[in-house]
């Protein structure tokens, strides 16, 4: 393992430590970081904005989408291709507004949920489960499954690609922390799933290195009548979801992680009370994103670090530059103003680049996205 010099400086005018009492003189800190936000840092403190720009050229830039707009109801999830991809995840958007007629299967890797819109019931090897709005849903690799939603059912979908989806360690918090695992939920071999088994035919659609098997069954294949063992279906809705928080210190988003991969996590952000000593930073900080892309969604509320953001858009900020939050969010954080954030986003970091599918996301793009921080 390559080890990385690390003999902690101090050069002019700083604060005592990172993300509280920042100098008047220089009121913007910016964190340079290793290990997205695990390992060492350094922090400047800047008289102007790191995001203050006026001008941008080229293709490394902040990005916003409205997938609100994107055509995602199809029959099949895999007929929705991935919006943001690379070698270890894949990002889809998808609507299913009617009773799956066939069934699904990824054996390309974890198939991770999040319910965006609507309830379902969701029938997988390992029973029945009702799904609603605000669940994260676990598949494992090579599960079949299959959707009748009560009404249209929007979803996030995220893709362990070659990997699987564990929890973080928590470490001093202890095992309970950010939530308790037994609440949990897992499918149930119950009435409801019994009834749907029949003698019809059935297909499978199984999705393997981007390329669609078909598979015909005189039956339906999701008969299984009980199971045990340690490898099956769960759920977790974000209400369950207790965030650590610090009155006197802006925790990194690191802190707000829900599932981990070997080459991403996925985190949450729900609502929290705003750090109220009055020398601590009450906003993201600013960060110059050097080894991780970051993918945020937004699901529902009033996203406290970003202006003209609405539920159901997507931003992505590739590594490579600084960004942070919109100034009228960081003025409203210098004030005080609120005592609480109310929104519910999902944060993807993502170790190495993602792809845009530029095609499929050009008619959502909000062009002027790149300007917003400016005042």
């Amino acid at each position: 393992m390559k080890k990385g010099i690390s003999i902690p400086q101090s050069e002019g005018v700083t604060s005592k430590q990172a993300h509280a009492d920042l100098p008047q003189s220089a009121p913007y800190e910016r964190e340079i970081s290793r290990d997205g936000f695990s390992g060492p840092a350094t922090h400047l403190h800047h008289k102007h904005p790191p995001t203050g720009w006026g001008a941008w050229d080229g293709p490394l830039c902040p990005r916003a989408f409205n997938l609100k707009l994107l055509d995602a109801d199809t029959v099949s999830p895999w007929d929705s291709k991935a919006v943001l991809y690379n070698s270890d995840c894949q990002i889809r958007f998808w609507r299913c507004s009617a009773p799956m007629t066939s069934l699904c299967r990824n054996a390309d890797g974890d198939e991770l949920f999040f319910v965006h819109e609507g309830e379902a019931d969701l029938f997988c090897d390992f029973g029945h489960m009702k799904i609603v709005e605000g669940d994260y849903v676990l598949i494992p690799r090579s599960s079949m499954w299959r959707l009748e939603p009560k009404k249209s059912i929007c979803l996030l979908m995220i893709e362990a690609t070659n990997d699987r989806f564990g929890l973080p360690e928590k470490g001093l918090m202890g095992h309970h922390a950010i939530f308790d695992a037994a609440c949990m939920e897992h499918p149930k071999i119950n009435q409801t799933f019994l009834d749907q088994q029949d003698e019809k035919e059935w297909q499978l659609n199984i999705k393997k290195d981007e390329q669609m098997t078909r598979v015909i069954y005189p039956f339906n294949p999701l008969d299984a009548v009980g199971w045990h063992g340690d490898v099956y279906a769960v759920k977790i809705n974000w209400r369950d979801i207790r965030p650590v928080m610090s009155h006197r210190y802006h925790l990194p988003p690191s802190a707000h992680t829900t599932f981990i991969c070997d080459q991403f996590i996925v985190c949450t952000f729900v609502p929290r009370p705003v750090e109220s000593d009055p020398g601590a930073l009450r906003v993201p900080f600013y960060h110059s994103n050097d080894e991780y892309d970051e993918v945020l969604f937004y699901h529902a509320g009033d996203f406290f670090s970003r202006d003209n953001i609405d539920a159901g858009m997507l931003s992505f900020h590739p590594c490579g530059f600084t960004h942070g939050p919109h100034p009228k969010a960081y003025k409203a954080g210098l004030e005080f103003k609120k005592k609480a954030t109310d929104e519910v986003a999902v944060m993807i970091d993502t170790r190495n680049r993602l792809a845009v599918n530029e095609k499929m996301l050009d008619p959502t793009e909000l062009k002027s996205y790149v300007a917003s921080w400016q005042e």
